[in-house]
């Protein structure tokens, strides 16, 4: 006889043979959608309304880069790495008519030389390679981490601040080593522990981070074709 008291039996109706109704699985997926919906908008809020003036900071920060002629240099693991590059290109590629190209480099963009040093050196040196290689001083490192733990990101700012750059960072959680790196310049932490939620925060804040950038750089814009 099946147990129907059995309290996993309505979350997993499969797995006693029960077909699961289609009505109530709809309408408990539509309620996830904005239970997450939701959840998402308190969470942004709940970052901008703490860190308005920090992601202000950090966007003088970055503007003051180019400003002295420097570029950013971006990295990140897994889905923060494909911010990595979204950071870059959105600085690279300017979508917003009059706003010139600015120069910025994903150091997680090159598979080949992510395994080469990971292979032969190990991962945790993956971009502190690059760094020595591209950084000059003056120029800015900007590094994506959910966690705020990975350790080859803390080894690049250890080696960005002995070279002279400018560190910032986006992390989440409780901000994980990452806040207590004497050698990040500027640290945002998405208090959440939901990789997702974070992930959605850092998204928005890079691209306020642009626009605020070509706001402040707006006295020295040039023309389409003229670099800042």
């Amino acid at each position: 006889m099946a147990d129907d008291t059995d309290p996993l039996r309505d979350l997993y109706p499969f797995l006693h043979g029960d077909r699961q109704d289609p009505d109530a699985v709809n309408a408990a997926l539509l309620e996830s959608v904005h239970q997450k919906a939701a959840h998402s908008l308190e969470v942004k809020r709940d970052f901008f309304a703490r860190n308005g003036q920090a992601v202000v900071e950090a966007a003088r920060a970055i503007a003051a880069v180019y400003r002295r002629g420097g570029r950013m240099l971006a990295m990140g693991n897994g889905g923060s790495s494909c911010d990595a590059a979204h950071f870059a290109v959105e600085f690279l590629h300017p979508i917003t008519t009059g706003r010139p190209a600015l120069t910025a480099i994903n150091l997680a963009s090159d598979p080949t030389m992510l395994t080469a040093v990971g292979n032969d050196v190990g991962f945790a040196h993956v971009f502190v390679r690059q760094l020595i290689a591209l950084g000059r001083p003056g120029d800015g490192l900007m590094g994506f981490s959910t966690s705020g733990n990975s350790d080859n990101l803390l080894k690049a700012y250890a080696k960005a601040r002995e070279m002279g750059l400018t560190t910032l960072g986006l992390a989440g959680g409780d901000g994980g080593e990452m806040v207590r790196c004497a050698e990040l310049d500027h640290c945002l932490v998405v208090a959440t522990d939901s990789i997702h939620r974070v992930q959605e925060v850092h998204v928005a804040t890079y691209h306020i981070l642009w626009d605020l950038v070509h706001t402040l750089l707006a006295d020295e814009r040039g023309g389409l074709e003229t670099p800042p």
